[in-house]
């Protein structure tokens, strides 16, 4: 393989990488405590802990409803420690988080303490589908 093909190579695995952040919004994430039955999307169904609401900013009139979201701790919404943990956790979304929802996405409590120390309560984030 010609030294052309390398660098062009290269260059597409260096862009796949960055792809998935460039693609991210940013955003607000809170937590909300079981049970998380009944959901907006599933009814009575149990879609399990590593799920989430949505507010308006990405619910979209049910569109969201089984959309999977890797959500990311980017830093603290107030003065308290820091509480990020370097994780990133996916989430699928089962249900509306309504206007006043205090953060873009209303993650369940087990999604949250596994990016952030659940006593900060609010998050910045990044997000993708």
């Amino acid at each position: 393989m010609d030294a052309s093909k390398v660098s062009l190579l290269a260059a597409t695995f260096i862009l796949a990488d960055l792809l998935p952040v460039a693609l991210a919004a940013t955003g607000t994430a809170t937590f909300y405590n079981p049970p998380y039955v009944p959901s907006a999307c599933y009814g009575n169904q149990n879609k399990g802990v590593m799920i989430a609401a949505a507010s308006d900013a990405i619910w979209g009139n049910r569109a969201a409803c089984g959309r999977k979201y890797r959500v990311t701790c980017t830093g603290r919404t107030n003065g308290g420690p820091w509480p990020c943990n370097g994780q990133s956790v996916v989430v699928t979304i089962v249900d509306y988080c309504p206007p006043g929802c205090q953060g873009t996405i209303d993650l369940s409590r087990k999604a949250f303490s596994t990016i952030a120390n659940l006593d900060a309560g609010k998050i910045q984030i990044r997000y993708n589908r």
